[in-house]
């Protein structure tokens, strides 16, 4: 079973088993094989003992996506495969180059900061909710007081998901609500005002529940602490340092930098039905929850370095490192931010997922970081990155 990480709320069909059904595949679909520095060939030779991984990356296609890019970084170099198209108008095909909407892998960024001013004793995850923010999280039985920052990172809190709010997923989720209020600006304290309106899922700590409102009020903790957005600490502690060119948290702009594809959703509760270009919206929806844009190639040096200590000292990679279970996700642990998914094969996998509106993305490595894995779908409805994964590293 794969754990759900989407910002696409829950009216979306990423959040129910009918993610399998297929959808009718896209058509003028396009392998471009396997490329290393440049040169691409669909040869097994050339593939690099990566062939299984393409040929997962193909049958998500055939299952319904437009179209995959995915880019594994390994003791052998980097190596990459595509197939589909990454736009439907055009038929241009998917690109190894491609800048996505990533989704909730924005957690595991916004978490390396938390840990870094944790490490200089500006903050320590045992903090209230209500130290940096008092007042914030409260009502209908949410109380700021009783919540520790770690319990918004391992999303223990109990804090309410305001994507699952009805009306937030009626104005943002849904066909209607979606072309009204695609550009429009949220801001995070509203977001949370959203989440207030609800009771908890459970009092802190007494169980787990994937909530985006605890890394809205997690950014909203590191601008207090800083004096800067979250934004602007994750680019200065982790984007620059590691030079991650294709990566950037857009804020209220509405674009995705090029190169890049279309995203696709049905923007409905059910698989069938017209395909609607989403490419175009105000990520402030998502906010520190799920608003950063980045490439595969990106994705796997910043995990990379995530696990090889590159970015946090040995205790709070240690810290980030220590999971909690997931009820009924037997292979799935949650740490800080950071996932533990047990393969089939038996092979750990460290990383995270994310989805918003046209993009289904997955990013993994290693324990040591020396074998990593980056991919997007640019559809929402169906699709599913864990096969590849599996082939990858089983």
């Amino acid at each position: 079973m794969h754990l759900r990480t989407t910002l696409v709320g829950g009216t979306a069909l990423l959040l129910t088993a009918a993610l399998a059904a297929p959808a009718v595949a896209a058509s003028g679909a396009h392998s471009s094989g396997a490329h290393s520095s440049g040169a691409h060939s669909s040869g097994s030779r050339s593939d690099g003992g990566h062939a299984a991984t393409r040929r997962a990356v193909e049958a998500v296609v055939a299952a319904g996506v437009p179209g995959v890019t995915a880019t594994v970084r390994d003791a052998h170099g980097t190596w990459s495969t595509t197939a589909g198209v990454g736009d439907l108008r055009t038929g241009r095909h998917r690109s190894a180059a491609d800048r996505y909407r990533v989704g909730s892998i924005t957690k595991t960024f916004v978490a390396t900061v938390l840990l870094q001013l944790e490490a200089e004793g500006r903050l320590s995850l045992d903090d209230t909710v209500d130290r940096w923010l008092p007042g914030v999280v409260r009502g209908h039985g949410h109380d700021g007081r009783h919540i520790t920052l770690r319990r918004l990172l391992n999303h223990t809190s109990g804090i309410y998901d305001y994507t699952s709010d009805d009306g937030f997923a009626r104005d943002h989720f849904l066909k209607e609500g979606f072309f009204r209020h695609r550009y429009d600006t949220v801001t995070p304290a509203a977001l949370v005002a959203i989440a207030m309106r609800h009771a908890p899922e459970f009092a802190p700590g007494a169980s787990w529940s994937y909530s985006n409102t605890n890394y809205v009020v997690a950014g909203m903790v590191i601008e207090k602490v800083t004096g800067r957005t979250y934004a602007d600490e994750i680019t200065r502690r982790a984007i620059r340092p590691l030079h991650l060119t294709a990566t950037s948290l857009p804020g209220t702009r509405v674009g995705v930098p090029r190169p890049g594809s279309r995203a696709y959703s049905k923007l409905a509760e059910a698989a069938t039905g017209p395909t609607y270009d989403v490419t175009a919206l105000n990520p402030s929806i998502a906010s520190s929850a799920g608003e950063m844009i980045s490439d595969s190639a990106d994705l796997d040096r910043f995990y990379s370095a995530l696990l090889r200590g590159k970015l946090l000292p040995a205790h709070q990679l240690k810290e980030m490192k220590t999971t909690v279970k997931i009820a009924g996700v037997p292979n799935v642990r949650y740490g800080l931010g950071l996932m533990d998914t047990r393969l089939t094969c038996g092979v750990h996998v460290w990383g995270h997922d994310g989805g918003i509106h046209g993009s289904t993305s997955s990013a993994v490595t290693t324990a040591d970081g020396r074998h990593s894995l980056a991919l997007n779908l640019n559809a929402d409805w169906t699709g599913e990155p864990a096969p590849v994964t599996e082939k990858e590293f089983c």
